[in-house]
């Protein structure tokens, strides 16, 4: 069976073939099997690969005859014969991993220089010898200027990511770099994209080069699910936990764009109970380490962080992105998503999409051909639901019991009826988890909800405004505390239909809101209507549908407003109202707001 399964990688060391079948490889990825083709031995590459391809085997496998003699054993090597240069510190520390077990058996030595990390004993290590030398490109830079690394005998350079080393600006580093190596050297460069840039440093320091190009015409990742939640700006909070306690991942992602942002997040989901680490540009690299080692140990199982800090960031059990903020654009969404789905494993992105910004995201989505599915955020139902399917699941699963376990177990019932241990079990289990939380109904759209703390009993009122008039929170609010002296936490919902607008008052508050817009001293020639509903707004909206069957049995419908209170009103919906998203402006036909 090994012999078997070996075969299935051809034209390498039979050493290098036992590596990967331990490892668990039974068949090679597509980028690794194009390196392995006759055409590509011995030659300069160019390989557009996505991250997550299996393209750190794939170069390693390639290099191989330029490292090992006949036998499949290390040449020696008072200087490095291979150079690896990586982006970040991480994708450096994760490269050096992937080939010291890949040729651990051929006796090669694989040496990591980065920043963050102890240049004296990187030093050490380069004196000692090594093979191959894995490292960033400002690091690397110094060792060379230092006369500590000698790149004379090198036979091959690999640039892994040399798109994202350029975005970040190590053009004179790479430069300094590739011109302190043999004219006959070999170099691979591996790139998800080819700006420019790129070939522009391909045409200057390869000959010949193969171009080899794995990347699927959808440019999506196959084995990752991409889906978009459009949702209320001041929801995004929310949705973020009830996402991480709807799917319960082993391990999760979630991306923002400024540390700030990351370190707000990840301070609200640790008061929340959620067991997560941060990941930005103001931690250390000791801090960094610690955070990792968390999420690979399950210590932690949600890391937050900005794009650059998770760069290189490799998680076996990451099944999980949500893109908090939404990426700056299609490649970025890619490198994002690429953390998961990874080597045959199946992964979920998810971008949570602001209503203003949805069709941004439609466009970026269309330009990357990634076919997403719009979803709602999942529910507190339907977390309740899912939790109580893992956790039969779990119960259920046939388990060996230790004796000191059935003596506890035979103690509980001793004291107990088995209903009310296994009630008792499943209040633990349930007390351990983040408490999910409630979102506004999609759309502003009327629906069941449970009352919000401090408005059980509120009541409800209907303005003849809505979206066909412009309505927006925006300038509602303020309108509303005006006219019904009262604050913004007297206001509770705001839902906007095509013609009206419902929203709620503190019971607490509602008879002087009522009394307010009455008053004579509140008239106005703005043509805005208050009136008060009477019981929740579907029986209302059941209501106004008979009164629209049968003209003559209610109150005829007020005439379209002419607000004034329009482009100049601001302010916030306090309780995160859902809104179209349209900006006040003026509408020169019509004289309203836009």
């Amino acid at each position: 069976m090994h012999k078997q399964e070996s075969m299935i990688f051809k034209n390498i060391p039979a050493l290098l073939s036992e590596a990967l079948v331990t490892r668990g490889y039974a068949a090679p990825t597509p980028v690794q099997a194009a390196v392995l083709e006759t055409e590509a031995e011995g030659r300069d590459l160019i390989v557009s690969a996505q991250t997550g391809s299996g393209k750190t085997v794939a170069f390693g496998l390639a290099i191989a005859a330029d490292l090992l003699d006949d036998n499949g054993m290390a040449l020696p090597a008072e200087a490095p014969l291979a150079l690896v240069i990586a982006p970040t510190r991480e994708l450096a520390l994760q490269v050096s991993r992937e080939l010291s077990w890949l040729y651990e058996s051929t006796g090669a030595r694989v040496t990591t220089c980065v920043g963050g990390m102890n240049p004296s004993l990187e030093r050490r290590a380069l004196a000692r010898g090594a093979q191959i030398v894995v490292g960033t490109p400002g690091r690397l830079r110094d060792h060379l200027e230092r006369g500590v690394l000698d790149l004379r005998a090198l036979a091959a350079v690999i640039l892994d990511e040399a798109d994202e080393m350029l975005d970040m600006g190590f053009r004179e580093d790479l430069e300094e770099l590739l011109d302190a190596t043999p004219q006959e050297r070999r170099t691979l460069l591996f790139s998800a994209t080819m700006p420019k840039p790129i070939v522009a440093l391909a045409r200057r320091y390869q000959r010949d080069a193969l171009r080899i190009s794995t990347v699927e015409e959808n440019r999506g990742h196959g084995d990752i699910s991409y889906q978009a939640v459009a949702i209320a700006p001041s929801d995004i909070e929310h949705a973020v936990v009830n996402l991480l306690r709807f799917h319960e991942a082993e391990t999760a992602i979630l991306f923002c764009a400024t540390r700030d942002n990351v370190r707000h997040l990840h301070a609200s989901l640790i008061e929340r109970g959620f067991a997560a680490v941060a990941l930005s540009g103001e931690h250390s690299q000791n801090e960094r380490n610690q955070a990792l080692q968390a999420l690979r140990d399950r210590r932690a199982r949600v890391c937050v962080a900005t794009d650059v800090a998770a760069r290189g960031i490799d998680l076996p059990g990451l099944s999980l992105v949500i893109h908090v903020e939404i990426p700056r654009d299609a490649e970025a969404l890619q490198h994002r998503s690429g953390r998961t789905g990874r080597a045959g494993k199946k992964g979920t992105a998810i971008l949570l999409v602001p209503y203003p910004r949805r069709r941004r995201v439609e466009s970026m989505l269309r330009g990357a051909r990634i076919a997403a599915e719009w979803i709602t955020p999942p529910s507190a139902d339907e977390i309740r639901s899912a939790d109580s399917e893992r956790l039969l699941t779990r119960l259920l699963a046939p388990t060996e019991i230790a004796d000191e376990d059935r003596a506890l177990a035979s103690r509980l019932l001793a004291e107990r009826s088995p209903e009310e241990i296994a009630a008792a079990l499943v209040q633990v289990h349930r007390a351990a988890l983040p408490e999910p939380e409630d979102l506004l109904p999609e759309n502003g759209a009327p629906g069941p909800r449970a009352p919000r703390d401090g408005f059980e009993g509120s009541a409800w009122f209907r303005l003849n405004m809505g979206r066909r008039q412009n309505a927006d929170p925006r300038w509602i609010l303020p309108l509303l505390c005006r006219r019904g002296h009262v604050s913004r936490t007297d206001i509770g919902a705001i839902r906007i239909t095509a013609n009206e607008t419902l929203f709620e008052v503190q019971q607490a508050a509602a008879a002087r809101f009522l009394s307010m817009v009455r008053s004579p001293a509140n008239e106005s020639d703005d043509d805005v209507e208050i009136v008060p509903i009477e019981g929740q707004p579907r029986e209302a909206a059941r209501h106004n549908r008979r009164n629209a069957d049968n003209p003559g049995s209610g109150p005829s419908r007020p005439h379209r407003p002419k607000p004034s209170h329009g482009a100049g009103e601001r302010g916030a919906d306090a309780r995160g109202a859902r809104h179209p998203g349209r900006k006040p402006g003026g509408n020169k036909k019509h004289g309203r707001p836009r």
